[in-house]
């Protein structure tokens, strides 16, 4: 842990870090995150921030600049050595909410309001900083830096973006850090395990009152839902389930052909995940398995864990880098694009910019007093990452 400490420390203390915290804009910051915030971004339709992405990426210099066929966005700043295992930095750009959704932002107190602002335009508002002062003030860390606007964390999105990512960079990395906007103080390093489930059911429908007492698909959904919810998952490790979204029948007075709802399971342990839907699973099979009703169960969603100890040299950095903010560090556990990364063995960390709160509603907001600390923070940590060499049996910075 010392020798971590005086690395980081003497990074802040470096001439080039000097340059990079003194261009530090927060109300620049702000401004191209509210620019951001502005264009739609529904999972699965991030292409217009990707274009806008691509854009910066382009004027900022840096190298090897492309999307792909997922909406990612990739941008390579070159390192002094080659040899060293690059350092992936990681924001995404989907939100929850559906395109035509009311993206008017207000400041409040302190506050800045505007759904999606937090999570995560203003992570990604942090990645183009980066880019653009590691360009103007010609900092060439020794590893190089694949920047990375993703697409797809959220929803259904299944982490595909990020998938991608590795997919197409993985062989040359060897740390990554993902930015969520409204995490700061928290150094997440270890992924939740998570499963998402569709589950429909299916009668033959019919007439409410001619045909009162035959089966209904939304009744045999909703005695269902009520099955599930009677569950009780274990608070240590802790597991949660969610019933996210349901939908079903045509009118008031049919009895239901169709209905479907969207299941979310979560535990910090991937045997309680496992045995949280084992036991889902059974009450689908005694819910009314019959011709006339019958259940048919889809995996739409799975988030593999992963972890590094709080003890390794990414996590380590992390809370050095708060330390020196004079942040309080914590560390946690979550569901981020770094599940894909970790459990691909990639050492891999999530980190913020500010605080704030109602993600994924529309009051979501973002504190801006903290955003100058943070971005000073999220530097230093780049560039004590870039600084350091991950290859096993390395002696590091």
């Amino acid at each position: 842990m010392e020798t971590i400490t005086r690395h980081v420390a003497s990074c802040a203390q470096s001439a080039h870090f000097h340059r990079l915290a003194q261009a530090l804009d927060a109300p620049q910051v702000i401004q191209t995150a509210v620019a951001i915030q502005q264009i739609p971004a529904p999972t699965f339709d991030e292409g217009r921030r990707a274009n806008y992405v691509r854009d910066r990426f382009i004027a900022a210099g840096l190298r090897d600049v492309g999307s792909d066929a997922l909406h990612n966005t990739v941008g390579r700043w070159p390192g002094a050595d080659p040899a060293r295992p690059a350092l992936l930095v990681s924001a995404h750009t989907d939100t929850v909410f559906p395109a035509g959704t009311d993206l008017t932002v207000r400041e409040e107190s302190g506050r800045l309001c505007g759904p999606g602002l937090g999570d995560n335009s203003l992570g990604v508002a942090a990645l183009l900083t980066l880019a653009e002062l590691f360009a103007a003030h010609d900092i060439h860390p020794p590893a190089d830096i694949w920047l990375a606007a993703n697409s797809r964390e959220e929803g259904l999105g299944n982490l595909d973006g990020i998938r991608a990512v590795w997919n197409a960079l993985g062989a040359r990395l060897g740390a990554a850090i993902v930015v969520e906007g409204m995490a700061l103080g928290r150094v997440y390093h270890a992924g939740i395990a998570v499963r998402r489930l569709h589950i429909a059911c299916h009668a033959s429908g019919g007439h409410s009152w001619l045909h009162f007492g035959q089966p209904s698909a939304v009744h045999g959904l909703i005695d269902l839902g009520a099955r599930i919810l009677a569950l009780t998952p274990p608070n240590e490790p802790r597991t949660t389930y969610n019933i996210g979204l349901i939908h079903g029948g045509h009118s008031v007075n049919s009895l239901a052909c169709e209905a479907e709802l969207y299941l979310d399971l979560r535990s910090e342990d991937p045997a309680c995940l496992q045995a949280l839907e084992r036991a889902v699973r059974e009450h689908i099979a005694s819910a009314g398995q019959t011709p006339q009703l019958t259940f048919t169960t889809t995996v739409v969603g799975d988030r593999p864990a992963g972890h590094i100890d709080p003890t390794h040299p990414l996590v380590q950095m992390a809370g050095a880098a708060l330390e020196l903010a004079r942040i309080p560090a914590f560390y946690e556990r979550g569901s981020t694009d770094a599940n894909a990364l970790l459990a691909n063995g990639l050492p891999t960390v999530t980190v913020g910019v500010t605080r704030g709160a109602h993600s994924h509603r529309q009051d979501e907001y973002i504190e801006t007093a903290p955003i100058a600390s943070g971005l000073w923070q999220l530097a230093l940590l780049v560039l004590s990452a870039a600084e350091w060499d991950f290859r096993p049996g390395a002696a590091g910075g």
